[in-house]
């Protein structure tokens, strides 16, 4: 009888936990990622000095490198920095523009790359997708998903909190771009990879109804691992379908339309409660809208800063963001005036709850 398998690229090592950063040699010399520490330590400015501080006792062979701005750009730089000696691999620690920054710098080179997030705002920590500004605009840049990642609770405690809570935004938002997913089979015959599909869902349901928040290790924890499987379902799939869906393309819309509206995960939080009216589930309308105001994310486009023309401008241009995929949005195909006509009764719904 013949053995089926596929080969599925996942990091090699996976750990969240505080302390984590001070850890950080111990933990690629066990991973067997860096036994000496001659490695580029990619950093933000803002906790940069703390960062090295912390790390210069276990990684004393390091260079360590400050990026600024999440732009492709600042991607390039980096990367023409890290030529400058052999390394055996690019850690990155910081937040998103950080580690987007240093994936795309360390693929672009041919380095092992490794992730160390200390704030848990989206999904970019493990996927193997770099989102950079280039020409004013952010895109999406295929990468190699990362060689281990990293996540210190002791650096996600005393961050932002609000940057933090738009993580569970992010994730939540995994169950509207699944039930785009599985419109696209029914309606187009899309085939839907069910491993990607089960990573991508696993975590999402999680966060929607585990009790805690940004105060308890146990939900942050969960959280950590929620936003890491969706970077894994990601890289079964070998495209962002599984976490990507309609209310992704609104995330996308509203940064060209109305740049600086809101974060990736606050606005992945409304988007997908927004396509989830629009598709009549009123069980998961409910769950989502009840996990958006437990955790204090937006739900309405005032909550953003956005009126009710703009909002409409938004889901109107939306489709056009990813021509390719289908959602609710190519679906029901609504004109600006039944957009508007929508809008006025999920504002309505969200009101009610």
């Amino acid at each position: 009888m013949p053995l089926l398998a596929r080969s599925v690229q996942t990091p090699l090592h996976i750990d969240v936990r505080r302390g984590a950063v001070a850890d950080l040699g111990r933990i690629l010399a066990d991973g067997r990622i860096s036994a000496g520490g001659d490695v580029a330590v990619v950093v933000g400015p803002g906790q940069g000095q703390r960062i090295a501080e912390l790390i210069q006792p276990s990684l004393r062979s390091a260079d360590i490198y400050t990026t600024v701005g999440g732009t492709l750009d600042a991607a390039i730089e980096l990367g023409g920095k890290l030529r400058s000696r052999s390394y055996d691999a690019v850690v990155a620690i910081g937040g998103g523009k950080t580690v987007d920054t240093a994936k795309y710098a360390a693929t672009r080179y041919a380095l092992p790359m490794v992730s160390v997030a200390t704030s848990l705002a989206n999904d970019g920590v493990a996927s193997p997708v770099a989102s950079l500004i280039h020409d004013g605009i952010k895109r999406s840049y295929g990468v190699h998903i990362p060689l281990a990642v990293v996540v210190d609770l002791d650096f996600v405690e005393n961050g932002p909190e609000r940057v933090n809570r738009a993580g569970i935004g992010d994730v939540i938002s995994n169950i509207s771009a699944l039930a785009d997913w599985d419109l696209g089979r029914e309606v187009r015959g899309e085939p839907v990879d069910g491993l990607a599909a089960s990573l991508a869902r696993m975590g999402a349901e999680a966060v929607l109804t585990m009790p805690g928040d940004m105060t308890d290790d146990a939900f942050v924890t969960v959280l950590a691992e929620a936003l890491i499987s969706s970077g894994l379902a990601m890289a079964v799939c070998g495209s962002s379908r599984p976490c990507s869906g309609g209310c992704h393309e609104i995330i996308h819309a509203a940064d060209t339309l109305f740049p600086g509206t809101a974060s990736h995960g606050e606005l992945a939080g409304l988007g997908a409660l927004f396509c989830t009216f629009l598709r009549g589930d009123e069980r998961r309308f409910a769950q989502m809208s009840d996990c958006l105001v437990r955790h204090q994310l937006p739900r309405t486009a005032a909550d953003v800063g956005l009126n009710s023309d703009q909002f409409v401008d938004v889901v109107d241009f939306a489709p056009k963001t990813r021509p390719d995929r289908y959602t609710i949005l190519e679906h029901l195909a609504l004109s600006p005036d039944e957009i508007r006509r929508k809008l006025a009764e999920y504002d309505d719904a969200v009101a009610s709850r």
